[in-house]
């Protein structure tokens, strides 16, 4: 037989079950709009009934229901959806990572514009038409220089607008790597708050959400794979264990060190490994990964990459190939580094097949033509000539003959840059038009991952996102099923008020 009281029990279980689960509502609502949060839920169990199974149990027909227990707070969230998210926030750091380096590239070149370099060289090579027609004009003559003062100072110009924003790129480099480095050292810190939290049979759900945080952001500097390790104890099967971050591919693939074994940037034992991008002579020299000292750097490398073997994407590949390497085979790669050779090798050719056309000619004294542009590239190119005598626009020195400043102004078309056979033109041109399809890919791709992004995250809050709608209708359900607990525990109150105080008066 049940105990008196049992109603009294069942009723009160009941109260402290629905308390719990408005207590975690009012704490969702509360939490609505936090950044990373994931709704919670209380889930419910029956306790267990009496009499319990057994040889022993009192004869009863059937068994009588107990009442109601709060199993465990848990966290709505989709390891699906999570994965997908990643992935695409990865993707979103490269490429946003190239558009804007792409961006500035553009606003440099400022192609196509009346302030650029081809309209310059355009400029420069009109006033050679001009001087083949008035070759004696020193108006004229006084025009080819300042052009070609103009041409050269532009060259300069873009060189060292090149080489600013590359050393920018440069420190955004060491400042990502930092960044990468103080997410893996928070996240080793939740791991060993966590594991010492778990044992004893809690779900620390908010630290679950800082963690998850964290990782996303991490996703977008370098893609890596996260797994869990089980905290031990009396853990609870739900609870997620301490994060083990392992460092990917290009492929998605866990990246294989010279140990053969997978690149762990926080292993089983919650111990990290940071990543460092190393200079030499203002060019990238190595990506070492390894034990980080107290300034968040690497101390002692345990792998190290030379700059085009380092393989995971995310905004740290991204600052890499947009700074740009020299290969081993000692060619540029990379936009900037690609960029500022092409433009040297202009600058070069320019004054090279420029200064052998000029030597053709003869200036107004008789005199064979001097070297018109100084220099060896982009970096220093000067014009070597002030006097506008000494402008060579004769073969022969004959008056009105400007036939050589026609044959200088046809440099642009005849002049070859490097050993290849493209024109001084058509090389600019075909470097403009470079930098116009990888930007269109950059702005194209980032708007593509966006997208992606954005979907997926929506997908995701729709799992783990506080709906307010949702909220109001669980707090009104939960009242209600509290509110019947309590005139349920008031009906056993009058039942045993009856028993007790108005039974077996007769004869008093």
């Amino acid at each position: 037989m049940t105990s008196t009281f049992h109603g009294l029990e069942v009723a009160k279980r009941a109260l402290f079950t629905q308390q719990s689960a408005l207590y975690t509502t009012s704490h969702n609502i509360a939490n609505a709009n936090t950044e990373g949060y994931s709704r919670q839920r209380v889930t419910f169990e029956q306790t267990s009934a009496y009499p319990a199974p057994g040889r022993n149990r009192p004869e009863l027909p059937g068994q009588l229901g107990t009442g109601v227990k709060a199993g465990q707070i848990e966290r709505i969230r989709d390891k699906f959806l999570d994965y997908q998210y990643r992935i695409e926030n990865n993707k979103a750091g490269y490429w946003g990572v190239r558009q804007e380096s792409l961006s500035r590239l553009e606003d440099i070149m400022n192609e196509p514009s009346e302030a650029g370099l081809g309209k310059v060289m355009d400029q420069f090579w009109e006033s050679l038409q001009i001087l083949a027609t008035h070759p004696e004009d020193e108006g004229a003559r006084r025009v080819v220089i300042q052009r070609g003062v103009a041409v050269a100072d532009t060259f300069k110009y873009l060189n060292e607008s090149l080489q600013n924003v590359q050393g920018e790129i440069r420190n955004q480099l060491g400042t990502d790597a930092l960044e990468v480095n103080s997410l893996l050292n928070q996240i080793h810190g939740l791991n060993e708050q966590i594991a010492r939290i778990e044992p004893n049979g809690y779900l620390p759900n908010d630290l679950y959400d800082k963690r998850d945080a964290l990782i996303d952001q991490l996703t977008e500097h370098v893609d890596v794979t996260v797994t869990y390790e089980p905290s031990g104890g009396h853990a609870l099967d739900s609870a997620m264990g301490r994060a083990v971050i392992t460092l990917n591919d290009a492929n998605g693939e866990p990246l294989i060190g010279a140990d053969d074994e997978p690149i762990t940037l926080i292993d089983e034992d919650n111990n990290v490994q940071g990543i460092q991008v190393t200079f030499s002579d203002g060019s990238i020299n190595q990506v070492s990964i390894g034990q980080l000292n107290e300034d968040g750097e690497v101390e002692n490398a345990t792998h190290q990459f030379s700059p085009g073997a380092f393989p995971t994407t995310g905004a740290l590949k991204g600052l890499i190939e947009s700074h740009g390497y020299t290969n081993a085979d000692g060619e540029p790669v990379g936009i900037y580094e690609s960029i500022l050779k092409d433009l040297d090798d202009l600058a070069a050719a320019f004054i090279t097949e420029f200064n052998d056309a000029h030597a053709e000619g003869m200036d107004l004294d008789g005199e064979a033509g001097q070297e018109f542009f100084s220099g060896t590239g982009a970096g220093d190119m000067g014009v070597n000539i002030t006097d506008p005598r000494h402008v060579a626009a004769s073969l022969d020195g004959a008056p009105g003959d400007g036939r050589n400043a026609l044959n200088l102004a046809l440099v642009r078309n005849n002049g070859t840059v490097g050993d290849g056979d493209t024109s001084i033109q058509k090389f600019y041109e075909g470097m403009i038009g470079e930098i116009g399809v990888m930007a269109e890919e950059a702005n194209r791709m980032v708007s593509n991952s966006e997208i992606l992004r954005l979907s997926v995250d929506s997908n995701r809050q729709s799992v783990s996102g506080v709906s307010l709608d949702e909220e109001m209708t669980n707090l009104i359900k939960f009242q209600h099923a509290y509110n019947a607990a309590a005139r349920n525990m008031t009906v056993v109150d009058e039942m045993l008020d009856r028993v007790i105080n108005q039974m077996g008066i007769v004869g008093r």
